[in-house]
């Protein structure tokens, strides 16, 4: 399932604080010495790997999802550097505010951590393979709201986007009325959702099947094509990691691949 190595400490001057930053390298990284690898940036770290140090038994195991995919040869080998969330996740993961639940927005600053800090680090540390093509960015929930806001504000540095059940109706959908047409650059966008999922956050109604199909008509609407946006409405499907991992294969398969 390759190798975990995990950063405690890394500063984030933008933020103002440390955070745990979690880099998972294929099995490939050590035998191709010559290879430079594309890179997935998610979000809500310590769920995401099968590792003994993450933080719930319902992780992603996105370490052992990308190696089966790779196998099969659905997918080349990408290095994935997960950011566990810090203090307050709902404000880091929040691009605007959100006044339903006074939810003060972090979002910006989380963005600007993301591209000025960790990833200049990643790509000296590591083989990577440069341009928004080869850099993709995925999140669940609030983390696949920043995940599209981050495709949408800094296109030029990613291409790939993964939003599993994203909350596209946070802050009365603002997100709708800042994309506004199409990047004009390489994209490639998935989203999904339980077809009925639907919870409550904070006292606020989030219908995430309803919202997840109305902003992929809403690119559409932008002229983005179906290679470049997919939309997945899976039956039954709920708001849980054992979902998101569920579907997982398939994402990584379609965006990565």
């Amino acid at each position: 399932m390759g190798y975990v190595h995990i950063l405690r400490h890394f500063p984030s001057p933008q933020e103002g604080f440390n955070r745990t930053v979690r880099i998972y390298t294929p099995d490939t990284y050590d035998a191709w010495q010559d290879h430079r690898f594309p890179v997935l940036y998610m979000h809500d770290g310590q769920n995401v790997f099968a590792h003994p140090e993450s933080a719930v038994f319902d992780t992603w195991c996105a370490n052992r999802v990308a190696e089966e995919n790779v196998q099969a040869g659905r997918m080349e080998p990408w290095i994935i550097v997960a950011v566990d969330s810090g203090p307050g996740r709902f404000q880091e993961y929040s691009p605007w505010d959100e006044p339903r639940n006074g939810v003060s927005a972090r979002g910006e600053a989380y963005g600007r951590f993301l591209v000025e800090e960790l990833k200049p680090y990643i790509d000296r540390t590591y083989r990577t393979r440069q341009g928004s093509e080869w850099t993709g960015v995925m999140g669940s929930s609030l983390g696949g709201l920043i995940s599209l806001y981050l495709g949408w504000r800094f296109p030029q540095v990613f291409g790939r986007i993964g939003a599993l059940s994203p909350t596209v109706m946070w802050s009365q959908g603002r997100l709708f009325d800042a994309w506004r047409e199409h990047s004009h650059r390489w994209s490639r966008i998935y989203l999904d959702a339980g077809d009925t999922e639907f919870i409550h956050a904070g006292g606020i109604p989030l219908d995430y099947g309803r919202g997840t199909r109305e902003f992929f008509r809403h690119l559409k609407g932008l002229g983005y094509g179906d290679h470049e946006v997919s939309l997945v409405l899976e039956p039954g499907g709920e708001h849980h990691e054992k979902d998101w991992q569920r579907r997982l294969p398939g994402a990584m398969q379609w965006l990565l691949g």
